[in-house]
């Protein structure tokens, strides 16, 4: 791997975003396969995951990583798109009706744009009517719904009850902090990601990849 690619690893993995921003640039105008810029970002966002698992960084320090790699991904995506690069995967994700909350939702994103999956962002607050528009729309492998709120996990299980019912064939992926895997078992979702930083890794398992 070349000093820019290195660079923009190290960028993402310490949350420089001048310096991912710099490291992009450098390694587009030099040619280097958009690919290959990308391969570069994952990895700096993969550490930052292994390391927040094991508990030596926190969500503080992760958000610093996402915003770095957002910098990145603005220069990075277009050249993706015009070098015919389409990602393998499609995602919708959404924070559940009544619940305005999105850091969480927003890791994810980051982390599954990533991993090269096409993400499309219905917001906070989002209705299950909302959801199912955007499945029928956009035809997703998977479908994210985040909840913060204990309150609003009653429309977790009524959006997911919903998506069953229109036949959705996306696999669902849940989380947010109320959230466990007991709930997410009991109404009916496919996944359950403890956290952003093993969302990918859940995502990965139902989509097959």
């Amino acid at each position: 791997m070349d000093d820019a690619l290195l660079r923009l690893t190290e960028a993402v993995k310490t949350g420089k975003r001048k310096d991912a921003r710099e490291a992009t640039e450098i390694a587009l105008n030099a040619g280097t396969d958009p690919e290959t810029v990308l391969a570069a970002l994952t990895a700096g966002m993969d550490d930052v995951g292994k390391r927040f698992r094991a508990n030596e960084i926190f969500v503080p320090e992760v958000l610093v990583a996402a915003r770095a790699m957002k910098t990145s991904m603005e220069l990075l995506e277009p050249a993706l798109v015009s070098s015919g690069v389409k990602p393998k995967y499609t995602a919708v994700i959404g924070t559940v009706a009544g619940d305005l909350h999105d850091i969480g939702k927003n890791l994810v994103i980051m982390m599954l744009k990533g991993a090269n999956y096409g993400v499309i962002d219905l917001g906070i607050n989002v209705p299950e009517e909302k959801f199912i528009e955007a499945a029928r729309e956009h035809n997703p492998d998977l479908i994210c719904l985040s909840a913060l709120l204990t309150t609003t996990m009653p429309a977790m299980k009524t959006t997911v009850e919903a998506l069953r019912k229109e036949g959705v064939s996306a696999r669902i992926m849940v989380g947010g902090a109320p959230i466990t895997e007991a709930f997410s078992q009991s109404i009916g979702a496919d996944g359950y990601a403890t956290d952003a930083a093993v969302a990918v890794d859940v995502a990965n398992q139902l989509v097959g990849a």
